[in-house]
């Protein structure tokens, strides 16, 4: 292989390899439904269980069939963007639970990094 071709094969894995990371931990992962976050923004709470409906902890819409945790209190179940929310959540659940029946976030919400 001479050096143009090696140049060119190079600058072809240096492109893919950024899309690859573009699309795994970057933009592309909201749009598939990543970045640590299962599901969508948006969403009602209290919608039907197959909708969508909010994290408590943090506010973000989240689709039940894709929640990364949930929990129970006073018998509602509680979806949750991710496993740190939950826990959040099952260390004052009252207080959280409260929130969400007005609509709100006490924390008033919270960003993901």
């Amino acid at each position: 292989m001479d050096t143009e071709t090696i140049k060119s094969l190079g600058s072809i894995l240096l492109w893919g390899a950024f899309f690859l990371l573009m699309m795994r931990f970057g933009c592309g992962a909201h749009v598939m439904g990543g970045h640590g976050h299962r599901g969508g923004h948006g969403g009602e709470e209290g919608a039907s269980p197959g909708g969508p409906t909010r994290d408590p902890v943090c506010g973000m819409g989240v689709d039940p069939a894709k929640a990364a945790a949930a929990s129970v209190h006073d018998g509602r179940t509680y979806y949750f963007c991710s496993t740190s929310c939950r826990d959040e959540f099952e260390r004052g659940p009252a207080r959280y639970a409260a929130a969400a029946v007005e609509g709100q976030s006490p924390h008033g919400g919270h960003q993901h990094g």
